[in-house]
């Protein structure tokens, strides 16, 4: 089974994945957040130069993923991928984001089968390395992807990884794992699952339902529990001492990296792994009116020290 770390703007960034494999070993794959393609003829800079840095990126198996939806913007990024020693580029249609939706990117590509269709033909033939897809099921309704699989499977992508909700649903409500179920059976390249894995027992039932499954991409679920990789291998739960760890590395990393945005950073990481602790309410309270380093250092202490982990 592989398992990988899913693609979450502003949290799962080089940052994380870093510290993350430190501290709990690195996963079997990790997908970088969407970066832009530069300009024909551009290099990569700034933010993306950051995310794609093989330097950054040594020991980890990392696959660059792209928002876009040109398909020259496309193959001139991939070549520039192929470069930098990257062996497989993908393709995001699967952020919910409003802005970039209205842009006709990401999840807004899934309007027009036909239209991405042609995309991914143009895509697929010109890249130079190969090319996976991460897709939700459409835009308002799961009849859509009946189209969108059509189209898919027309390809020889390297995977498709679905996440079996539609884009209006954003993370809400249950994933329709029957979609992702009916994917396995029908396309003709490698099939991953994402969606809503926080437990063993999650996992567990996903691989009865469909014993197929091959790869498990992991999100919300592994930046609130970070020991949740080795929990899905039979492995224990993080300690408090575990989690001090990572906390503090993470934080670290990210003050030599942001200076002192690091603070709203970590608080964006602690809306997510507030839920270790028995009373995540009390967790909360203790951080959410600080602003400076001094004050977000002495809060965590507290929350450390005075709130137990739940129980797991």
């Amino acid at each position: 089974m592989l398992l990988s770390l899913a693609p979450m703007e502003g949290v799962t960034g080089s940052v994380f994945r870093r510290v993350h494999a430190v501290c709990f070993g690195a996963l079997d794959r990790c997908y970088t957040p969407f970066v832009a393609p530069p300009r024909v003829g551009s290099a990569f800079g700034g933010k993306a130069m950051k995310e794609l840095d093989p330097e950054r990126n040594a020991g980890l198996d990392v696959v660059p993923q792209l928002l876009t939806k040109d398909a020259d913007e496309f193959a001139w990024a991939a070549e520039l991928l192929a470069e930098m020693g990257y062996r497989e580029v993908n393709l995001n249609l699967g952020c919910p984001s409003g802005t970039v939706v209205a842009k006709g990117r990401d999840s807004g590509l899934l309007r027009d089968p036909a239209a991405l269709d042609a995309l991914l033909g143009d895509v697929c033939a010109r890249s130079p390395i190969p090319v996976s897809v991460k897709t939700r099921l459409g835009i308002a309704g799961d009849a859509e992807y009946e189209r969108l699989l059509e189209a898919f499977c027309h390809h020889p992508l390297a995977e498709l990884i679905v996440h079996p909700r539609v884009r209006q649903d954003f993370y809400k409500g249950v994933p329709r794992q029957a979609a992702y179920g009916e994917t396995l059976a029908r396309a003709p390249f490698p099939v991953a699952y994402n969606g809503d894995i926080f437990s063993p027992d999650d996992l567990r039932s996903l691989v009865e339902a469909y014993p197929a499954t091959r790869h498990v991409m992991l999100g919300r679920g592994i930046v609130a529990n970070p020991a949740l990789g080795r929990m899905l291998r039979g492995g224990q739960p993080a300690t408090l001492a575990e989690l001090r760890r990572f906390h503090d590395e993470l934080f670290h990393a990210y003050e030599a990296e942001i200076g002192g945005n690091a603070v709203f950073r970590m608080k964006e990481w602690w809306s997510y792994a507030e839920g270790n602790f028995a009373d995540p309410l009390a967790v909360r309270r203790a951080i959410r009116k600080v602003r400076k380093a001094n004050e977000y250092e002495a809060a965590i202490a507290r929350v450390f020290l005075q709130v137990p982990l739940a129980a797991r």
